[in-house]
């Protein structure tokens, strides 16, 4: 199991508990800073400040011709009942967590397979959010659920308060559909829980002092038994103050049964340690290769090179091998992939039998299949290329559960297909076969009759060839005119694939806007060398990576920079804040999304210190001298024209904290910048809540790029 798997936060990083919400400013070398005030996320003043421009943007931008009618149509996309219900197994149901008008905090349900197959399935209600919240008077948003096999019946459901990521953790009986009482039961923090056992569990949570990472998430795993106090919990793995969180996973399958403990000692580096005889002893491995289990075999996927005796295996490479040989000090590994300049490998799963490889090959995926040899004297692993749609976006979640005996999924997969002008299909395979059954289709949400979508490349600062996807709308010409929004991400080795959004559809390029995704250095697209071309000292590269599409589009006259505008959210709000800061003339329009944007605090506010494997410790001079150079809140400079933004973020995140964007547009409104700011209430690192908030939000900014880029 990986990291993010466990910890769902680890998107962008790890969120703190919700004492953190109510934080007060901390004292730092920047306490001169005038707008440190700003960073008090509850406090009167800041809220006060938060409410003025709120009404200022919502002013403005509601009142432009047309709004109404495009949040109604976005909506109606949120809330569709067409949508793809996506499921998740657990024995023989398939649970589903569904939004729409009529349920806007969701309903977490259930249907069979057989039911599932039909058009119209009937689904069993297990938990309604919003009946519970009514009932219990508070503002709960689903967040996860960890439920113990092979019944399922017992589940560790996690509810969140407005949107954060901090959860209170309380266990449910899935058959008489209620909370048990006495049951387990965590309050309000960032927690990690594992089932042991129906009486036990692993639990790592906000214990009090010292039981957390700087980065907020636990630093203590205790095991916790059924019907004692949470307090008399027994320790059994601690990770170091100055990691980003300790955590525990469990492997229940049959025969092949292990626990392990790790240390997350940075983003991208752990330690592990397996559970033998009650202690856990540590597993030799490159530090920031990650290692799983699978059955009788190791597999390690590498992020740097690994030399064994006198052959190096590349970085971006899976290896398989013996586990228990492995255990014992063995280095013999077959290459289950190996990278090339092109492809790299996104993904993988396992069925019963085989391994699901999701490979990425310029920005599209294709999919493989392998086969551990099963003849008594035969070694190696055979490889099967699955037939599917290419270009596009495939996602494969194999459907086995060890823990059934005679398993009738043992070889099924669920494949998701997509691209950007064709809606999403979810087909029901098995491995050894290229047949498959759609189950479900998105519906077209839009007409895309006449649209094209189409790879480009520009050429960075340094040389190096950016890939971009351009979806042009029906009758669009390369004439210098087109409003075009550009977005990016370019961080923590997320990889940006096509995809199919009603969203953008409806609000842009049906409306006859361009939009361009850009897969800049900082991403995964290209394998571990991609996103490590573009971290730490090498930052600076994803924002010329994405300077660099931005010339592109403006000298192949897709845009100009009268109607180019540009997008990102998180990591990705850092990068258009920077950009924007360091080539304003490229611009008109900047949506800047619950960013990171004083990279001076980053590591003292909230999540932060967990991310300075990606950026580096501004505390550090040597690391400082280069933050400093792109960090927009302290480059941003009066008498420069730029181009408007707007900044939108939540009170909820507790993962990027809301002081970043706030003390941004406090600055550039007294150095005399346009702007506009709009912050929810409620949403965590989401910016939303509820589909009837998003759609308000998303409803804001593209209102807002249209009025900057065509003047509508």
């Amino acid at each position: 199991m990986k990291l993010h798997q466990l910890f769902p936060a680890l998107a962008l990083g790890l969120a703190l508990s919700q004492a953190a919400m109510s934080q007060t400013p901390q004292t730092s070398p920047t306490a001169t800073d005038p707008y440190l005030w700003l960073e008090d996320v509850q406090g009167e003043k800041a809220l006060a400040w938060v409410r003025e421009r709120n009404a200022e943007s919502e002013g403005l931008l509601q009142a432009r011709p047309g709004f109404d009618k495009l949040k109604t149509s976005l909506r109606e996309v949120l809330d569709s009942r067409e949508q793809i219900p996506y499921v998740t197994r657990r024995g023989d149901w398939l649970y589903n967590f569904w939004r729409d008008a009529a349920n806007p905090r969701g309903l977490w349900r259930r249907t069979t397979l057989a039911e599932y197959r039909k058009p119209q399935p009937k689904w069993e209600t297990v938990i309604d959010v919003d009946a519970l919240g009514k009932a219990e008077k508070e503002n709960w948003v689903w967040s996860r659920s960890s439920c113990l096999g092979p019944d399922y019946r017992r589940c560790l459901i996690a509810l969140s308060r407005g949107g954060a990521d901090a959860t209170v953790v309380r266990e449910f009986d899935t058959v008489t559909k209620t909370f048990i009482e006495g049951g387990f039961t965590l309050p309000e923090a960032k927690s990690n829980v594992e089932w042991i056992d129906e009486n036990n569990i692993y639990v790592g949570t906000d214990f009090g002092a010292g039981s957390l990472t700087d980065s907020g998430y636990p630093r203590v795993v205790k095991q916790w038994k059924r019907g004692t106090p949470l307090a008399s919990a027994v320790t059994v793995f601690e990770g170091e103050a100055k990691d980003v969180a300790a955590y525990v996973s469990v492997d229940k399958t049959p025969g092949f049964e292990r626990t392990l403990m790790g240390r997350a000692v940075t983003f991208y580096s752990d330690e592990l340690f397996l559970l033998q005889g009650g202690k856990p002893v540590r597993i030799d491995k490159p530090a920031d290769a990650k290692l799983s289990f699978w059955r009788e075999f190791v597999l390690i996927e590498l992020r740097s090179d690994w030399t064994i005796g006198k052959r190096t295996w590349p970085r971006g490479a899976l290896l398989a091998g013996n586990a228990a040989a492995y255990l014992k000090g063995e280095r013999r590994f077959d290459a289950i992939f190996l990278p090339s300049a092109t492809r790299s490998l996104a993904s993988f799963g396992a069925t019963k039998s085989k391994l699901l490889l999701d490979v990425l090959d310029n920005v599209a995926t294709r999919i493989e299949e392998w086969q551990p040899a099963t003849q008594p004297g035969t070694k190696g692993w055979r490889k099967r290329d699955v037939k599917a749609p290419y270009p596009g976006s495939l996602g494969v979640t194999p459907l086995h559960d060890p823990l059934l005996k005679d398993d009738p999924l043992a070889e099924a997969y669920f494949m998701n297909v997509a691209d950007f002008l064709q809606p999403d299909t979810l087909q029901l395979g098995r491995t050894g076969s290229d047949a498959r059954e759609v189950l479900k289709s998105r519906p077209s949400f839009y007409d895309a009759t006449g649209m094209r979508a189409e790879q480009r490349f520009a050429t960075s600062k340094d040389g190096t060839k950016v890939p971009y996807f351009v979806i042009w709308p029906k009758g669009a010409k390369a004439d210098g005119k087109n409003p075009t929004l550009l977005y990016g991400y370019g961080g923590f080795e997320v990889s940006l694939t096509p995809w199919y959004s009603g969203g953008i559809g409806r609000a842009w390029t049906g409306q006859g806007g361009v939009y361009v995704l850009a897969n800049i250095r900082g991403g995964g697209e290209f394998g571990p060398g991609w996103h490590q071309g573009a971290i730490l000292a090498s930052k600076q590269k994803s924002y010329d990576d994405f300077a660099a599409v931005a010339e592109d589009l403006i000298a192949q006259k897709i845009t100009s920079p009268q109607h180019l505008g540009i997008q990102g959210g998180s990591n990705g709000g850092l990068l258009v804040g920077a950009v924007m800061v360091q080539r304003p003339e490229l611009f008109n329009a900047v949506v800047c999304q619950v960013p990171l944007l004083d990279m001076q605090r980053f590591h003292k506010l909230l999540a932060g210190a967990s991310w300075m494997a990606e950026y580096g410790n501004p505390d550090k001079p040597e690391d400082w001298a280069f933050i400093s150079k792109y960090s927009p809140y302290q480059n941003v400079k009066p008498g420069v024209k730029m181009p408007k933004v707007l900044f939108t973020t939540s009170t909820r995140d507790d993962r990027v904290h809301p002081g970043h964007a706030r003390k941004m547009a406090a600055k550039m409104r007294e150095q005399g910048h346009p702007l506009l700011y709009w912050e929810n209430i409620e949403g965590g690192h989401g910016g939303a809540a509820d589909n009837g908030q998003r759609a308000q939000m998303m409803a804001l900014e593209y209102t807002f790029l249209w009025m900057q880029l065509a003047g509508k």
